[in-house]
């Protein structure tokens, strides 16, 4: 069983409970992982581990102006003077610093092997690489001596090592960074340093400044690639507004003699992986308008992918956004300005408020590095004051050395000098008691008074001040800034493909048996018939289409179902039945078959005298159960569908007692499903006891003939025939010619 308390000591008098203890004890680890690891600071924009990597780089003279060391060299001081933890860790941060790939600013330069944008983790081992700082590291560096920083003690007190480095812009923004803490975490995209100090001398002047304020100089993250920033100004306007959420980058690409050129990838994308993602798909046969894939990159073009499509009559542009919805070549980045702030405390920020801290942070690094030089000035002075003295009455001071027992003593009480300026007397050289020597004191004297005085007056004008602070970060962006590489486009949402999208299209003719078996022959000119079918079962429907469509069938209950076409087995066999891919009700058969474009407008009408027009869209459903679409009465069927091609055309309705009817289709209400609306007049009794009931539907264009047939006979109506039977819909119709009193089908001249 555990115990509930935590002895401390042998006596027992210190005890804490175990919830107690186990919760300070992880608060203590979480605030170390926060604040010493994985947390970069508003002031340098660096994790501890980076920080203490550039600074000791700096202790050893690895200066931008310096000559390469090995790698190895600056690891062993790292982790053997300021970051007690793995040597591994360590250059591997030290490699992400130096990948010009992965900094948008690199802090480091190296030689050797550092790794690639296919692989970032590929870098040769320490022993072999060289490295030492870069230029831009000089403005994190290049203060650290002037009073501007606070000291802390290493991890074994022997050595002193700098809490923040005194950046001079806001390496926050402009390298940005990653990290996973307990219980938060921050991704903070790279920027462009023009745009970054642009913004940051506006809020200087404008300490209130809004987002839209801001964000007339900072457009967007600048990776350091060269890929588009997709997203949207408004919704970039909510990420810094908030401090967080997400933004999408895409690839840049251009054609080239047919084939297409991808020229940036996304920031830390793949293009091996890239690649690799579109040869599966075309393995899978997911991409047959593509034809070839390679990679031409080399040291004038490091990026350059190159995909061919399989003709010039391929839509380019819809291959494209279909490999951007499924490959890498677009890219989502989360953005969380998850950032220590000047307080120490971690906090989610937006623009404003992390541009503001940060120019209180450098303001008062300044104001540091001022006062830090006026009291250098100003001890320099009182030696200088001491000096010029001695050298006024350098024979009396002489006198005093050479004779008195306490020379130092002597000297403060004749001459009213401070302990400092007689100590610096005492040290100071005989040659520097020349004639000449009263003329430089008296000249740096001049030289210093004139620093001292304008020292002080920028001590006691923060305008005079904050001009400094605007003068240099200028001057910082002139000398290290940059054009912007990642171009902000609007671009739409990019689709992939559908299944349907990709298939070839081919014509296929689609049969169905009375038992409900399926098929699918190539092309139109198959006659079903003439196929063979298993014993007992024959010929039911058949419908023309292409590879690319759904094929639909009809139940005896007025239910549809949804097939792909190019998914049916083939005619070559006796097919399969559709009960093995659809859950129709028990006791049910199917009884049609269709196919045609989506907009296709079809006649649905059951033998009652009740129909609709519908299209084909509207009956596609993945439900294998189907879908409700036309009511059928008890004892009722559903007639075979007819295709409508043309709205001026009519509907003809014949019943079992040859009464025909001919109206206009547009009388016919567009539905999606339900019962329909009455087509022909059948009194509802005679329906019931099956004395009269709806034979077939036609549809028959204007200037076209309709055919009845009875038996072996049939009767070519043409139009001024037709004229006799057309009246409104859901009327009675009249009454066929003698012997076609019982009429078996009707025909058009385009069935």
């Amino acid at each position: 069983m555990i115990r509930d308390t935590v002895t401390f000591n042998d006596q027992g008098d210190e005890t804490r409970s175990l919830a107690a203890y186990a919760e300070q004890a992880y608060l203590d680890y979480s605030m170390y992982v926060i604040l010493d690891r994985a947390l970069p600071h508003i002031g340098d924009g660096l994790k501890p581990v980076q920080r203490r990597i550039i600074y000791a780089m700096s202790q050893l003279g690895l200066k931008a102006t310096a000559k390469y060391k090995k790698s190895a060299r600056t690891v062993g001081d790292v982790i053997g003077k300021f970051h007690p933890h793995g040597d591994t860790a360590a250059y591997e941060a030290m490699v992400l610093m130096a990948q010009p790939f992965s900094y948008r600013y690199p802090l480091v330069n190296g030689q050797g092997n550092w790794g690639s944008t296919d692989d970032p983790k590929s870098f040769a081992a320490m022993r072999y690489t060289e490295s030492k700082l870069s230029s831009y590291s000089e403005l994190l560096l290049s203060e650290v001596t002037q009073g501007t920083v606070s000291w802390k003690p290493n991890f074994d007190a022997t050595l002193e090592e700098p809490e923040l480095l005194p950046a001079r812009v806001p390496n926050v923004l402009l390298n940005g960074t990653t990290g996973i803490a307990v219980g938060m975490a921050t991704d903070v995209p790279p920027h462009n340093l023009r745009e970054v100090v642009a913004a940051s001398i506006h809020i200087i002047d404008n300490p209130h400044s809004t987002t839209d304020d801001l964000m007339a100089f900072v457009q967007g993250p600048d990776f350091p690639t060269e890929a588009e920033i997709i997203t949207s100004s408004s919704d970039l306007k909510a990420v810094y507004e908030n401090g967080r959420g997400s933004l999408k980058t895409r690839a840049k690409w251009h054609q080239e003699d047919g084939d297409i050129i991808i020229s940036a990838l996304p920031f830390q994308t793949s293009g091996a992986k890239i690649l690799e993602q579109i040869a599966s798909q075309m393995r899978a046969k997911k991409l047959p308008m593509i034809h070839d894939l390679r990679d031409e990159s080399d040291h004038e073009n490091p990026i350059r992918l190159v995909i061919s499509p399989r003709s010039n009559r391929v839509d380019v542009k819809a291959a494209m956004d279909h490999l951007f919805a499924t490959t890498d070549l677009e890219r989502t980045h989360r953005v969380n300005f998850n950032i220590i702030g000047i307080d120490g405390n971690p906090r989610v920020m937006s623009l404003p408020r992390l541009l503001g801290e940060w120019t209180d942070f450098r303001i008062g690094v300044t104001r540091r590095r001022i006062r830090h030089r006026l009291d250098g000035v100003q001890s320099r002075l009182h030696l200088l004051g001491g000096l010029l003295t001695a050298f006024l009455n350098l024979d009396e001071v002489i006198t005093i050395i050479r004779n008195s027992e306490k020379p130092k003593l002597d000297l403060i009480s004749i001459f009213s000098l401070t302990e400092i300026q007689a100590d610096y007397i005492l040290e100071t050289k005989l040659r520097q008691l020349a004639r000449l020597e009263e003329l430089k004191i008296r000249a740096e004297q001049e030289t210093l008074g004139v620093e001292r005085h304008q020292l002080m007056k920028l001590l006691d004008s923060d305008r005079l001040l904050t001009d400094l602070v605007k003068a240099e970060l200028e001057s910082s962006a002139q000398e290290f800034g940059d054009a912007r590489r990642s171009a902000l486009v609007a671009r739409g949402e990019a689709k992939a493909f559908s299944e349907r999208d990709i298939l070839s299209i081919d014509p296929i003719t689609v049969v169905l048996s009375k038992h409900g078996w399926i098929r699918s022959a190539k092309g139109h000119d198959l006659d079903p018939k003439t196929l063979s079918y298993k014993a007992g079962d024959t010929f039911l429907a058949s419908a023309k289409g292409r590879s690319n469509q759904s094929v639909f069938f009809l139940d005896s209950t007025g239910r549809c179902y949804a097939v792909a076409s190019h998914t049916l087995p083939s005619a070559r066999g006796q097919g399969e039945p559709l009960t093995g891919r659809l859950n129709p009700p028990s006791g049910v058969h199917f009884c049609d078959v269709i196919m045609g474009a989506d907009s296709q407008h079809i006649l649905l009408g059951n033998d009652a005298g009740y129909g609709f027009v519908t299209s084909l869209d509207m009956l596609s459903t993945k439900n294998r159960s189907g879908k409700a679409v036309i009511s059928i009465p008890a004892g009722g069927k559903l007639l075979s569908v007819k295709f409508i091609s043309d709205k001026t055309a009519f509907i003809a309705a014949v019943s079992s007692t040859g009464r025909l009817l001919l109206f206009p289709v547009k009388e016919l209400p567009y539905l999606s499903k339900g019962k329909g609306n009455k087509i022909i007049n059948i009194p509802a009794s005679r329906v019931i006891n099956r004395e009269e009931y709806v034979v077939d539907y036609a549809i028959v264009r204007q200037g076209s003939s309709l055919f009845v047939h009875s038996g072996k006979r049939y009767l070519h109506m043409k139009n001024k025939d037709l004229d006799n039977y057309i009246g409104a819909r859901g009327r009675r119709g009249h009454k066929l010619p003698r012997g076609f009193q019982k009429v078996d089908r009707l025909g058009t001249d385009d069935s």
